[in-house]
């Protein structure tokens, strides 16, 4: 038994949970957030037997994609309050997923 740990943009995760759920995936979504930009993302928990794993991952990577953001850089300290330097485009989306050995697994 593997237990597969996927973290997901709040965009993406609708379309994760809806996967899972047709394919006959039970999966709990907690509310998380993102250290680096502090945006909302879920954290989703799947239980399955190891050989299911990959379609799994499959499913997620289906409905994950990467995008483009912009975000304000914080600007420095130190008399140079008045400049703010321009926004930068960062990378955003995916999945980060990890997949944990399970030594036992009940459901009551």
């Amino acid at each position: 038994m593997k237990l597969v740990l996927a973290i997901v943009q709040d965009q993406d995760v609708q379309a994760v949970m809806a996967n899972l759920t047709r394919e006959g995936f039970g999966a709990t979504k907690l509310a998380s957030t993102g250290g680096f930009l502090r945006e909302g993302n879920s954290t989703i928990l799947i239980g399955v037997e190891e050989e299911k794993v990959e379609q799994v991952l499959r499913l997620i990577g289906g409905c994950c994609r990467t995008r483009k953001q912009l975000v304000q850089p914080i600007s420095a300290v130190g008399g140079l309050g008045d400049l703010i330097p321009p926004p930068i485009e960062v990378p955003v989306g995916g999945a980060t997923v990890f997949v944990l050995h399970v030594e036992r697994f009940e459901k009551v």
